[in-house]
């Protein structure tokens, strides 16, 4: 169980409550009932790390975890670049509401607000162009 925590970056502790409630669950026990837990265990331990950090409640993880456990590979795809599609339509809308302000604003005062926004912006059209330039559409 350590060295799934290490891998997973969680403590044991999170480990066994995510086991007890049923989130995670072990592959095997050994003969001294220690739990062995599979490599799809870690990767279940990152999609769940990814969810929290979207700010999905435990509840709803479990949910998402058991939709995507009866869903095949492609309809998860699908489902998340839906999901991307419906996020890059809320992004230009709100764009298109910024215009107005961002032209009665001084330049100085739009250059400090898109210096502090754009790493992370940046970081994420990087991650956009990775998936169209290195993802099954080339």
């Amino acid at each position: 169980m350590g060295e799934l925590a290490r891998e997973a970056e969680i403590s044991e502790r999170t480990i066994d409550y995510y086991t007890k409630l049923g989130l995670i669950e072990p592959e095997t026990r050994t003969v001294k009932n220690y739990r062995l837990y599979s490599h799809e265990t870690l990767i279940r331990l990152k999609r769940i790390n990814q969810l929290k950090q979207e700010k999905y409640t435990l509840e709803e993880i479990r949910t998402k975890l058991d939709e995507w456990s009866g869903v095949s590979d492609e309809e998860k795809v699908k489902e998340k670049l839906t999901s991307l599609e419906i996020h890059l339509q809320q992004l230009e809308r709100e764009v298109k509401e910024l215009q107005p302000i961002l032209s009665q604003m001084k330049p100085s005062q739009v250059n400090k607000a898109f210096t502090h926004l754009m790493p992370q912006s940046m970081a994420c059209i990087e991650a956009l162009r990775i998936l169209l330039t290195h993802g099954p559409f080339t």
